[in-house]
């Protein structure tokens, strides 16, 4: 890692701040230009007054100790994760963050307006910041359940809110997953599917993973919401990406998972993954068949390794994933979209 002077080197970075923020941010005629940085901070927080949009953040890290930082935002997403920086050392990172109202689930408050991030870790130190509008930026767009979403307080925490920290500048994820919703009632909610579809742009990829609330639904009715939401997506020039429901923690007495609750057939005899998996082959649509991989890993850790994904030992919660469980879940769903490119390697970070 490169050595810096920290008295010049900082003056040098404020300068290049205040001259590209004179050109990235319009203001008022009569106000004069207004640098989004490191003002708008204290030492564990920022706050910026922007509007709904899509924003590049560079962060520079460290100082005169050694320090280990990591960046979170809005409702509890995770947008960098904890960056060790050697003492009198400087790194610097750059992330996308989607900023909308409501900032968490979409039938949830409101939340604050503008961005706001938290400044974490277990020995945070942040030297410095910039925010940008972002341009030209890719989009994710998540469609899902309380298993996905952001979630508004500890101890839950769904894979979406953990995926933007794999992210690199560049590409956003805008979580649009909402608690309790199947595809029956995200369809039918106009906070929901008629206020995600517009947003959809050309080349957007749309993850869709809806199954653990359609306890209820028949077959053919899931199978027609799949496939409405599918042509929805590809109506508005976006990639629609069907995403198989992670598993619930239901062991047999062998130690693999129950076939019925913990692998997603409803009451019906419905076999959600079974069916997502028929009608991403029929109509061409790329599938991470997360139920196959949650079962894989799950079944590795066992009965008593597995309570740490999920809520168990703090809620006897078998179906909803800690912040840890949701972190390595979000990681096998970045490991997918790579792996069958459909974002480009270098936007993801690895480590």
């Amino acid at each position: 890692m490169r050595r810096f002077h920290p008295r010049l080197h900082l003056a040098v970075l404020a300068a290049l701040t205040l001259s590209a923020g004179l050109g990235a941010v319009p203001a008022q005629a009569h106000e004069g230009p207004k640098t989004l940085g490191i003002a708008d901070c204290t030492a564990t927080a920022c706050h910026f007054d922007v509007p709904p949009g899509t924003y590049d953040v560079r962060v520079l890290l460290g100082g005169g100790t050694a320090s280990s930082t990591a960046v979170s935002g809005e409702t509890r997403r995770s947008l960098l994760p904890e960056t060790p920086v050697a003492a009198g050392e400087h790194v610097a990172r750059s992330f996308t963050v989607n900023v909308r109202t409501p900032e968490g689930e979409p039938t949830g408050p409101q939340g604050t307006p503008g961005l706001d991030l938290a400044i974490g870790g277990p020995a945070p130190a942040l030297a410095d910041i910039r925010v940008t509008p972002a341009r030209h930026t890719r989009q994710i767009l998540l469609v899902g359940d309380s298993t996905v979403c952001d979630q508004p307080a500890d101890p839950y925490s769904g894979w979406g809110q953990q995926l933007p920290q794999y992210l690199h500048k560049g590409l956003s994820v805008a979580n649009y997953a909402d608690s309790g919703e199947s595809t029956v009632t995200y369809l039918g909610n106009p906070q929901l599917w008629a206020t995600v579809q517009p947003l959809i742009r050309p080349g957007d990829l749309v993850l869709i993973q809806l199954a653990h609330n359609d306890k209820t639904t028949d077959g053919a009715t899931y199978r027609a919401n799949l496939e409405t939401l599918v042509a929805g997506v590809r109506k508005k020039g976006g990639r629609p990406v069907l995403v198989t429901p992670i598993v619930r923690r239901w062991f047999n007495a062998d130690g693999t998972l129950n076939n019925g609750t913990a692998l997603l057939v409803n009451s019906l005899g419905v076999d959600h993954p079974a069916v997502i998996r028929s009608v991403a082959a029929e109509h061409g649509v790329p599938l991470i068949d997360l139920t196959a991989r949650t079962k894989t890993l799950v079944e590795s850790l066992g009965v008593e390794g597995s309570k740490a994904i999920y809520l168990y030992n703090e809620k006897k919660d078998n179906t909803h994933t800690s912040a840890h469980g949701a972190t390595v879940y979000a990681g096998l769903v970045r490991d997918a979209l790579v792996a069958q490119h459909l974002v480009p390697k270098g936007l993801v970070r690895v480590g």
